[in-house]
């Protein structure tokens, strides 16, 4: 099923999919804020969660907002089950982390070969980034959730681990004003990078467990 939306696509019909299915959306749904939204409701309906949303085969951000994407030819909608929402949620993580260690090895590159000015700022855009799988994790209600090494929940290690970015933040943020590009390159690579493959290296460990459960498999 088609349905057309919004002024500027008045012309084309834009294809919507939920879980695969073919879906029509109300005619007053034309934005695609609407659209998201519409979804929304469906899946809660069905005591679900819309997991992911493609438009034309690219993923867009939940927590953005979709005034600037006007032209569309397709929407795709993934739900799953609230069950599996601890599963996902570290999965997200998981992939959020493996791109801030992608993002900070392409930093180091950079900070080396300009001045001090693009180097503060490639740093904080990235010190922006990396507290996003703590707050994936945060969705993640106690008790019934994973567990870390050695019995700790993940709410404890969540705050361990904000305490601790908190420190290297602080630390690296003093470094990138130093006239000696080096000493900024030392401190993303003694302190943010060895956070991040702990980091990784935790949340690995706990998807590996959750795939044993029937549940998440």
């Amino acid at each position: 099923m088609y349905s057309k939306i919004g002024s500027s696509t008045a012309q084309s019909e834009v294809e919507i999919m939920l879980d695969g299915v073919p879906l029509k959306v109300p005619a007053e749904r034309r934005s695609l804020n609407a659209i998201r939204s519409y979804l929304d409701t469906l899946a809660l309906s069905q005591q679900r969660v819309l997991c992911c949303f493609l438009v034309d085969g690219h993923q867009v951000n939940r927590s953005g907002p979709h005034e600037e994407l006007t032209d569309f030819a397709r929407i795709e909608g993934q739900t799953m089950d609230l069950e599996c929402l601890p599963f996902e949620m570290i999965k997200m993580a998981l992939q959020q982390t493996i791109r801030a260690q992608d993002t900070l090895t392409s930093v180091i590159e950079k900070v080396l070969i300009n001045d001090g000015c693009v180097a503060r700022e490639l740093w904080w855009n990235l010190a922006r980034h990396l507290n996003e799988p703590l707050i994936s994790l945060s969705f993640i209600n106690q008790p019934g959730g994973p567990q870390a090494e050695g019995g700790a929940s993940i709410a404890q290690l969540r705050k361990w681990q904000l305490q601790q970015l908190a420190a290297i933040i602080r630390d690296v943020d003093e470094a990138c004003w130093s006239a000696n590009s080096m000493t900024l390159v030392n401190a993303l690579e003694n302190r943010v990078m060895p956070w991040l493959r702990s980091l990784r290296s935790s949340l690995e460990l706990w998807h590996e467990t959750l795939l044993t459960n029937p549940v998440y498999a």
